[in-house]
């Protein structure tokens, strides 16, 4: 009698669908990410099949945020047929291994936008400030 191959024997783990996604690490107020590859269909608390990079979204003493990747394996699991999460393809945009993510221009644009904003209302400001 053969079992099933969802009956957990490890064949059907092979061909079940992988994600490269972050797992959130650290505690309350001071997050930390662990870049990893598991199963899609696994919530980020059950075990992984291989971490593959870390990433500290806090700047530090230097304003660096820092992230560790290994590229190898990551073009090893993408080249598997990975799924990336969508805040790892941003991040991996970022680094330089894939195309930027077209979210990471918006992200952008929105904060230049914002910036000009400030600029612009910032004169008014002085010169209410000034008069009373």
């Amino acid at each position: 009698m053969s079992l099933s191959p969802a009956s957990g024997i490890g064949r059907f783990y092979k061909q079940s669908a992988k994600i490269i996604r972050f797992v959130r690490q650290g505690c309350t107020n001071r997050p930390f990410y662990h870049i990893v590859v598991m199963e899609r269909r696994k919530n980020q608390h059950q075990p992984v099949i291989e971490q593959v990079g870390s990433y500290d979204p806090l700047p530090n003493d230097f304003n660096e945020r820092l992230v560790a990747l290994n590229t190898e394996r990551i073009r090893f699991w993408l080249g598997k047929g990975a799924h990336l999460s969508v805040p790892a393809a941003e991040l991996l945009g970022i680094s330089g291994l894939l195309p930027i993510h077209p979210r990471t221009y918006m992200t952008a644009w929105r904060n230049r936008r914002k910036a000009a904003d400030e600029a612009a209302s910032a004169p008014e400001k002085v010169e209410a400030e000034s008069t009373s």
